[in-house]
């Protein structure tokens, strides 16, 4: 007895029609796939559905017997998998796994065009997903092929062709051999064709210019007016998403040869265009948000024109008026990051216009469930913060911000966890009465936890923020601080694998021992565990930075008691059991780097000031050591600051006596 309609359109009842239908005539076949294909158009839920139950194999096994199939059959096989493909990456994987994708391939030289169209569209839904096979642009059949597909006067074909270029290229080489092939030539051409031709072309062209200045010489130079005008012109096409891919290929060539795209009016045309675009409320105005983030990223120029085009107002009211997905939400808040990355004009209507309530936005932003918000919110609260004016108001340490901050250092994400800790790094950085809340929360102890983290962008953004947050500290926080941490963690961190953790480690030690004299004692605890870390740091490590760090420490341990200067002498002066016969003090000054040298000489300064009980005895070690004699050799330093410097180390070592040598 047949099933009732109902019955038969259920998934479960469609599937047991489907199995027979390839054992039945062309007209069940038929009629089974087209009510398969309308279940799931636009349907995710029921895509998924009939995947997991199976139905993508026995569509496929039907479109594989196409020798004995209807043309009218092999439209629907196709038009089936494509709905499959389209949006779902689970569909596709399915769809290539049932092993569709060389039948599909094979409809592309099928003489009936209607088949043809069908199968270049499945295939272009393909290779929309990120799951698509890789095309080797390296094999000359595969070019062969492709070059084909974009000399055919057929619109799904040369679209199939675009979406291929899209989907596949990723490297210089391979951009190189598609221009090679003329394949950007063919692209050019297709921006008079269709609005699906256009629109195809216009993201395979991106995507081989992108960061490509050879080939964007070469195709849109001078001489290549006409594709430049072109790209002008379709910024204006009456379809939005034209306009933005228009927009997209004219900033990935300003990015990658900035000398084309020069035009103040231009540039600033662009951003209108974006900005019109925003308002789009689909993909196309999420798109329109990251293009313009990117294309204001780099320049303050460009941030200038965006913030005179009112951008800022048009996105607050975008996000106080809707209820904003998370991709739009995170594009958004990228846009206002890099708004605030030098404008301090940017800060200001953020933080003070009474109309906009957008720090709290973005703080609450801070707690949302999505981690590419989170990462985004943290940036733009780090830029807002760059602002000296509001940070040493307080503006930034209160609860709402600091709580929700010290929680993210606790997040799953490390990418999270690493903005979170830059932006913590900017509102620690200064202002000693302001650094108490975050200690109050907890936040030391977080930061010492993350800087052991086996992940060094972690460990080197924890480090970091410790030592802005040691920065002018007073005395209970610094004790605080130190305790948490401890001198053998710290040690540890000095000589640490990454030099750039090393380098901050060094510099939060030169934090601590600032201020108060007492604050020198702390690198003498534990039988001056801090202190001969950091000597063994300036005897063996090579990069700049760290030793510049290095020799501060050693500069601020030199402005101390009599001990404490002697035991700076006991690091700097060769030691002849192990069988040195330089002072590392002279191969400092000889540096090439001023900063270097600025720190040496200073040291040296500390160490000779004529009042201390053992200045004298200090002096003649320096002489004998030959740091005297490169400090006379330093006297016309090209450096002015080392110049007054030097000046006055020998002015007070002359105090003692005039050494000839």
């Amino acid at each position: 007895m047949p099933g009732s309609a109902s019955t038969t359109h259920r998934p479960e009842g469609l599937i047991q029609r489907l199995r027979s239908a390839a054992a039945d005539g062309g007209e069940a076949k038929l009629k089974v796939l087209r009510d398969l294909k309308n279940q799931i158009i636009g349907n995710r839920t029921k895509k998924l559905s009939y995947i997991k139950l199976g139905a993508v194999p026995f569509v496929v096994s039907i479109l594989s017997s196409s020798s004995f199939s209807s043309d009218s059959i092999l439209v629907q096989c196709a038009a089936t998998i494509g709905s499959f493909a389209c949006g779902v990456d689970s569909g596709v994987k399915a769809v290539l796994d049932a092993g569709a994708f060389v039948h599909l391939v094979n409809l592309l030289s099928h003489s009936n065009e209607k088949v043809v169209d069908a199968g270049a569209r499945a295939l272009k839904m393909i290779y929309q997903s990120k799951v698509a096979p890789k095309y080797d642009f390296f094999q000359e059949k595969n070019m062969e092929f492709l070059t084909s597909l974009l000399d055919k006067n057929n619109e799904n074909l040369t679209a199939l062709g675009a979406s291929i270029i899209t989907h596949s290229c990723e490297t210089n080489d391979e951009q190189k051999i598609l221009g090679d092939a003329g394949t950007l030539k063919r692209l050019i051409n297709l921006l008079e064709g269709t609005t699906s031709q256009r629109d195809a072309s216009l993201e395979a062209f991106a995507t081989i210019i992108k960061q490509n200045p050879q080939v964007i010489s070469e195709f849109v130079g001078p001489e290549n007016g006409r594709t430049w005008g072109t790209l002008i012109e379709l910024t204006k096409d009456k379809y939005p998403r034209t306009r933005l891919l228009a927009c997209t290929c004219l900033i990935l060539i300003k990015n990658a040869a900035p000398s084309y795209l020069q035009s103040v009016g231009i540039r600033t045309k662009l951003i209108l265009i974006l900005l019109e675009l925003i308002d789009d409320s689909g993909q196309v105005g999420d798109e329109a948000l990251f293009t313009l983030s990117s294309f204001i990223a780099d320049e303050e120029s460009l941030q200038k024109s965006a913030f005179e085009a009112n951008t800022i107002d048009r996105l607050c009211d975008h996000m106080q008026k809707e209820s904003l997905q998370p991709k739009r939400l995170e594009g958004m808040l990228m846009i206002l990051a890099n708004l605030c990355s030098n404008l301090e004009c940017s800060r200001s209507v953020l933080l003070e216009s009474p109309k906009l309530q957008t720090i709290s936005i973005i703080t609450d932003a801070l707690s949302h469930a999505t981690v590419d918000v989170r990462v985004a919110a943290c940036m733009c609260l780090k830029n807002i913060s760059r602002s000296v004016k509001y940070l040493s108001a307080g503006h930034f340490m209160t609860e709402a911000v600091i709580i929700p901050l010290i929680q993210l250092l606790d997040d799953t994400s490390t990418s999270v966890q690493v903005a979170a800790l830059r932006t913590i790094s900017n509102l620690v950085i200064d202002f000693t009465m302001h650094k108490s809340l975050f200690v109050q929360n907890g936040g030391v102890k977080q930061l010492v936890e993350l800087s052991k983290s086996m992940d060094s962008r972690v460990r080197l953004n924890a480090v970091w923020a410790l030592r802005n947050l040691m920065f002018l500290v007073d005395s209970r926080c610094k004790e605080g601080i130190f305790l948490e941490l401890r001198a053998l963690s710290l040690t540890s961190l000095v000589s640490d694998p990454s030099a750039c953790v090393q380098e901050h480690a060094l510099g939060l030690i030169c934090n601590l021992v600032n201020g108060s004299l007492d604050s020198i004692d702390y690198v003498f605890t534990e039988d001056a565990l801090l202190l001969n870390a950091v000597g063994r740091q300036l005897r063996n490590a090579s990069k700049p930075e760290v030793l510049i760090q290095g020799m501060y420490v050693l500069c601020n341990v030199a402005s101390g008691k009599e001990f404490q200067k002697e035991a700076v002498m006991h690091q700097i002066l060769p030691d002849s059991s192990n069988g040195d016969t330089q002072s590392i003090m002279v191969t400092m000054l000889q540096s090439e780097v001023a900063q270097l040298r600025t720190a040496a000489v200073w040291t040296i300064v500390n160490l000779t000031i004529p009042t201390g009980a053992g200045a004298l005895a200090r002096v003649v070690k320096l002489r004998n050591a030959g740091i005297v004699s490169q400090l006379k050799n330093m006297a016309n330093d090209p450096c002015l600051d080392v110049k007054l410097r030097v000046r006055t180390a020998l002015g007070q070592s002359m105090i003692f006596g005039d050494f000839s040598t």
